[in-house]
């Protein structure tokens, strides 16, 4: 069949849009093709259905046609091998890549420089060629590139010719991976969405878990202060069911992990069925999953623990999966929900919305979790439910008593103590409790829950729990909030003072058109620089030191020390006695 039969101009069949030839037959027909439009274009009878039935055939754009025709007439050796990649093919080498992650991945900006380097160059050549034939010694001037904020002339490479800007972004886009282009333009972070990652195989309950802070991108009232809450949970891997949780407000602590853990752990009401001891636990290199007392307490559990190298969120795409859940299908529906996170100051910014209560907020989590595992359905497990995929799987399961839990999720200082009259004395507190009563004089271990100072766990020096003790002499709640007023007020008096000192050091400048030197705008009498220096000086403790007003006495008479430092002592009391004297 010929290719290139005139008056075929309507469109093929839906059918045969598809190449039915495999690539080395359409390359191998490549030639053929080209020979005959170039003859249609001798007889001047050539055609744009010409080349759009050529380029449908061969499965090419009709652009790509084009450009073997316009290879063949200027290169007439190319129509051996339409489309094959010459040697002097423009190519992105190791110094452009540099400029591109200079510019951040604007080739536009690249290819300006480029064409400003060459330029320079080019007229550097020309005045040197004018300086040699004639008589008159000019100095030659040096190259610069004139793209105000570019990179320096000796980072740019000299391309002798520079490459048209279609053909630059053209060898961008061919060179450069989708990933190292949005790594150039918006950091290494933005090149992880363009990469590939392998997908584990299924495990079994309980296999490997794994844990994670979140935080709820809004704020609740605890206690009278709005601040962030954050999550803290435990998800099985095979079975993609939250083992447990525990809600912070604010910032979470190690004491939030093993809070999370005890509730993962325990099988029994309120925690749910789904539970046990785990075989492996994942988590990243957060400092309070890293402390000593969440490895203790997962290694007295029997679990084996990795730790995950930073940025490497892939690694525990589960939990990382739940966060964005979490964060799409309930935060989202919160009153006060702000996409971004709260900033590191003190958000001052009106609320758009009254703000939850923690009570609220943690009811609504507990009951989204539940929903979690009884009705959400996730595509790994083909129809069935997190807690169905749980309870379907035969792998036995290693329970242990509350009391051991609790006992091993708790953080012991390593010290003996003794009960006196007064009870436990441990950090400069007492703590007391009824059972103490006849038990001075006995030996105990301190175990506690970290920032929980409010309780204490005693047991003997062979482990055996003794029983709680409460914190003696404990502040009322009006006095409790009275220092925490006073505490408030004191940081918002500093805060103050800061912002006031930071307004006295800022210079300003006036705004400027024209190359030049920065003109300062701070116009100060005289008077008030002297009155405001005076103050200085009289804040100024260091200035006012005077280490030199009374010498130090002489040192004894068998030192041995320099003369330059006898002068400067104050001399001796002849009326004090001597060491040798009765």
């Amino acid at each position: 069949m010929d290719l290139c039969t005139p008056g075929i101009t309507a469109p093929a069949p839906a059918s045969l849009t598809e190449p039915a030839l495999d690539p080395a037959s359409l390359t191998a027909l490549r030639a053929p093709a080209v020979r005959r439009l170039l003859a249609l274009r001798t007889q001047r009878r050539l055609t744009r259905a010409h080349v759009h039935t050529t380029a449908q055939c061969l499965n090419v754009s009709e652009r790509t046609v084009w450009r073997w025709l316009a290879d063949a007439t200027t290169m007439p050796e190319s129509t051996a091998y339409p489309g094959a990649r010459r040697a002097d093919r423009f190519e992105i080498t190791p110094e452009i890549r540099v400029l591109l992650a200079y510019w951040h991945g604007n080739a536009s900006a690249v290819h300006r420089e480029l064409l400003a380097h060459a330029k320079a160059a080019a007229d550097t050549e020309l005045s040197e060629e004018s300086g040699t034939s004639t008589t008159i010694v000019s100095v030659t001037p040096q190259p610069t590139a004139s793209v105000p904020g570019g990179a320096p002339p000796a980072a740019v490479p000299l391309l002798d010719p520079v490459p048209s800007l279609p053909t630059f972004l053209r060898a961008v886009r061919r060179d450069l991976t989708p990933g190292e282009r949005a790594g150039y333009r918006h950091g290494p972070e933005a090149a992880r969405a363009c990469d590939v990652f392998a997908k584990r195989g299924r495990t079994w309950r309980n296999h490997v878990w794994e844990a994670d802070h979140v935080q709820a991108p809004l704020r609740v009232d605890a206690d009278g202060d709005l601040v962030p809450p954050y999550v803290t949970w435990f998800i099985d891997c095979a079975s993609k069911a939250i083992a447990g949780l525990a809600v912070t407000p604010g910032t979470p602590t190690r004491a939030s992990i093993l809070a999370a853990l005890r509730s993962a752990v325990l099988r029994t009401d309120p925690y749910g069925p789904v539970g046990g001891l785990p075989e492996h636990v994942r988590f990243d290199r957060g400092r309070d999953f890293l402390s000593r007392t969440v490895s203790t307490a997962l290694t007295a559990l029997d679990a084996d623990i990795t730790v995950l190298p930073p940025y490497s969120p892939h690694l525990k795409g589960s939990i990382e999966n739940l966060n964005h859940c979490a964060t799409v299908m309930l935060f989202a529906a919160m009153p006060g929900y702000a996409p971004k996170k709260p900033r590191r100051r003190p958000d001052r910014r009106p609320q758009t919305a009254p703000p939850m209560s923690f009570t609220a907020f943690t009811n609504e989590l507990l009951t989204w979790a539940q929903w979690w595992n009884t009705e959400h359905r996730p595509a790994e497990l083909h129809g069935a439910t997190p807690l169905e995929a749980w309870q379907a799987d035969p792998t036995p399961l290693n329970d242990i008593p509350a009391e051991d839990v609790w006992s091993f999720t708790l953080e012991d200082d390593g010290r003996t103590r003794t009960i006196t009259s007064h009870g436990v004395r441990f950090r400069n507190r007492d703590y007391i409790a009824d059972w103490m009563t006849g038990q001075a004089g006995l030996k105990v271990t301190v175990r506690f829950m970290p920032h929980h100072t409010h309780e204490i766990e005693l047991c003997t020096p062979q482990g055996r729990h003794l029983g709680t003790a409460h914190l003696a002499d404990q502040a009322t709640d009006e006095q409790l909030a009275a220092l925490r007023r006073a505490r408030t007020q004191r940081a918002r008096r500093l805060r103050d003072e800061v912002k006031t000192a930071e307004q006295l050091r800022h210079t300003r400048f006036a705004p400027a058109t024209e190359p030049g030197q920065p003109r300062r705008l701070d116009a100060t009498t005289s008077t008030e620089a002297a009155r405001e220096l005076d103050q200085h000086q009289h804040l100024d403790l260091a200035a006012l030191a005077l280490p030199d007003l009374i010498p130090p006495a002489p040192p004894p008479a068998d030192w041995a020390i320099p003369e330059a430092l006898k002068a400067h002592t104050r001399p001796a009391d002849p009326a004090a006695p001597s060491e040798d004297s009765p």
